[in-house]
């Protein structure tokens, strides 16, 4: 069922996809070079957009019987293919084909075919600070006397590419930092640029991006768990800036399963006492995760979905005395082609227990890659959408996080299902169609 009148019409308000869109990522490994070579087979015919909702996907407009279920990417006014333009920051130099070569990710006959691309494409120095990554260590660094140098650095290499594009997104493709906890360097946008000057211990390199492409009236998106954009300061700045942030750690593997398998018990009032999973990787990621810093920041990303979606407060009977743990393994041999398995103990009716195992054969970046372009997409698209913009925080695109954030006092939505009606939802109020709740009466005269 569609609810017309719902929605607030304001398509004319948005600012059209006109001329290139400059994706800026920073840390150009094995995400980065998936989504960049992936967007180029695709212009040129070679591959298809799988896995791209804002590509591939469609959004049903009013009633099941009125059969209009246009392509998003012909609903929304977002930016095409043919008009990305990509650069970014690295650590350890060399070309985006060299990247894409030690990434090993896309097979050989693939990446000739778009070779003069790729090695068109060579990162600028990253700032860094092995302090944050302990398993890194950096050969193409910026140097400044302090975090604001450094950051200021970064503003310059974006003012410079805003002169050869029309509109700007920056993301984090890099690595997992080390475990922050908020501290008082956090709490203001003058306490935190003051920090940027002393050097404070609290603001890791990511936040010197966030800061500094907010600074740029630019939207920041972060694909990684780190703590970033998820402060007071820097929701200020967006907020200030009229500059869309959002979630952070894109849900590609074993937390997208689970956040389709938790609603499901919950919908059906099974209990669960104990969800137990792994993980086995040995790309660059799992190098990092290897270090147990770095690791708890990607800990605390992959727990809170459990109890977010499964509200044992609500339902103690079946969830309060549940055991949840997560395990990350460094493992070589497997590459990008990380291997998740759970074992799920849940129990049903009387109390009688039961089991669930699945084993996801996964490819990491694979499955990271159209996530991050349709992230860039309608980041872009909440910047030239008046009702988006000046919200700073993006909930409406929770859909593609592991960590979703919300404003505050409001719990974060990690059902995949409802996340994905919200995400629609919020395409058709912005483009004036009316919303569709699924009640169906009108289709039986009620």
């Amino acid at each position: 069922m569609s609810t017309p009148g719902a929605a607030t019409p304001d398509a004319a308000s948005i600012k059209p996809a006109k001329g290139k869109l400059g994706i800026m990522t920073a840390g150009m490994g094995a995400v980065c070079t998936t989504l960049i070579a992936g967007v180029e087979a695709i212009r040129h015919g070679l591959a298809k957009p799988i896995g791209s909702i804002s590509q591939m996907g469609t959004i049903r407009l009013g009633k099941r019987t009125d059969a209009n279920s246009p392509l998003i990417r012909d609903f929304v006014p977002i930016a095409k293919l043919d008009d990305l333009v990509f650069t970014g920051w690295d650590i350890f130099g060399g070309n985006l084909y060299d990247a894409a070569k030690t990434a090993q990710v896309l097979d050989r006959d693939q990446l000739e075919q778009i070779r003069p691309f790729l090695e068109s494409i060579e990162p600028m120095p990253a700032a860094f600070d092995q302090h944050y990554v302990k398993r890194l260590t950096g050969k193409r660094i910026k140097t400044g006397k302090n975090k604001c140098d450094l950051a200021s650095q970064i503003r310059n290499d974006i003012a410079e590419f805003k002169t050869k594009t029309d509109r700007q997104v920056l993301i984090w493709t890099g690595s997992t930092e080390i475990f922050l906890e908020p501290t008082a360097v956090h709490q203001s946008l003058a306490a935190f640029e003051k920090g940027l000057d002393n050097d404070d211990p609290g603001i890791a390199p990511s936040q010197l991006y966030a800061w500094a492409a907010l600074k740029e009236g630019i939207p920041f998106i972060n694909g990684a768990p780190n703590l970033t954009v998820d402060i007071p300061a820097l929701n200020e700045l967006s907020r200030k800036m009229n500059a869309p942030i959002c979630g952070k750690d894109f849900k590609t593997g074993q937390t997208f399963i689970k956040s389709v398998l938790a609603p499901a018990f919950k919908t059906r009032m099974l209990g669960v006492s104990g969800w137990y999973s792994t993980n086995i990787l040995g790309n660059r990621d799992g190098e990092v995760l290897d270090d147990p810093e770095s690791f708890k920041t990607k800990e605390e990303s992959k727990l809170g979905l459990l109890e977010m979606i499964l509200q044992p407060d609500l339902h103690p009977d079946l969830y309060k005395d549940i055991y949840h743990k997560v395990r990350i393994n460094y493992y070589p041999p497997r590459g990008d082609n990380k291997e998740g398995w759970d074992n799920i103990d849940i129990f049903g009716w009387l109390g009688y227990p039961m089991q669930l195992k699945v084993d996801f054969l996964c490819r990491d970046s694979i499955l990271a890659a159209p996530l991050a372009l349709d992230l860039c997409l309608f980041m872009d698209l909440a910047a030239r959408t008046p009702s988006l913009r000046g919200l700073g925080i993006q909930e409406w695109l929770s859909f593609y996080f592991k960590a979703p954030d919300s404003a505050p006092g409001v719990y974060p939505e990690h059902d995949l299902f409802i996340q994905s009606m919200k995400m629609k939802n919020t395409l058709r109020h912005i483009m004036g169609e009316g919303l569709i709740t699924h009640l169906g009466l009108d289709y039986y005269g009620g």
